[in-house]
């Protein structure tokens, strides 16, 4: 489980918190950051913030709302970066001559990595990997997390199923209930998209 932390109150979903330039977390698993369980880490400075941007930038050219959807699909919905921190790092990859505006359609901003950020990365492809793979764990761990969470809904239902039926004879409606709504949920989750 993630506990967020942080000093400005944003995102799509409304409940992550974190600083302008960085996000805070508690991680309630052993082995996240090399620490111990409970151990406070950032997601990302400021610096490790302008990589992965500049390296989805590079994967293909992006827009400031492209970047946010990206990093929280890599995460599983487990962290998404706010606006406010987005695009004043796009302005300043920008300003650094490590991207470029590129023409687009509508309002939107349209950037791609230039020759320099493609040397910028390179020169940092060790940490870029490592910062890749850290949104990528946190996606791994959050989809192992809702797996859990369905192991553990069905264990409630043959528990509750074991306690009815260890109560003594069932008589034939109730047990007809029971299927029916077994049946009926069955039916439900089959046809979810």
């Amino acid at each position: 489980m993630f506990h967020l932390h942080g000093n400005r109150h944003c995102g799509p979903r409304g409940s992550r918190r974190w600083g302008p330039f960085a996000f805070t977390f508690e991680v309630d698993q052993p082995g996240m950051h090399g620490g111990p369980r409970g151990r406070r880490g950032r997601m990302f400075d400021g610096s490790e913030l302008r990589l992965v941007l500049l390296k989805l930038i590079a994967d293909q050219p992006r827009h400031g709302y492209d970047l946010i959807r990206e990093i929280e699909d890599l995460t599983g919905g487990a962290y998404a970066p706010s606006p406010g921190v987005v695009y004043p790092t796009i302005t300043l990859l920008d300003d650094m001559g490590l991207i470029d505006e590129q023409k687009a359609e509508g309002a939107k901003k349209l950037f791609a990595v230039t020759e320099a950020g493609t040397a910028h990365l390179a020169e940092r492809a060790d940490a870029v990997a490592a910062l890749m793979a850290r949104l990528t764990d946190l996606g791994a761990e959050r989809q192992r997390g809702d797996s859990a969470s369905v192991r553990r809904a069905m264990g409630n239902l043959r528990s509750v199923l074991m306690h009815r039926f260890s109560q003594g004879e069932v008589d034939t409606d109730t047990l007809h209930q029971i299927v029916a709504l077994i049946d009926e949920t069955a039916q439900k989750i089959e046809r979810l998209d």
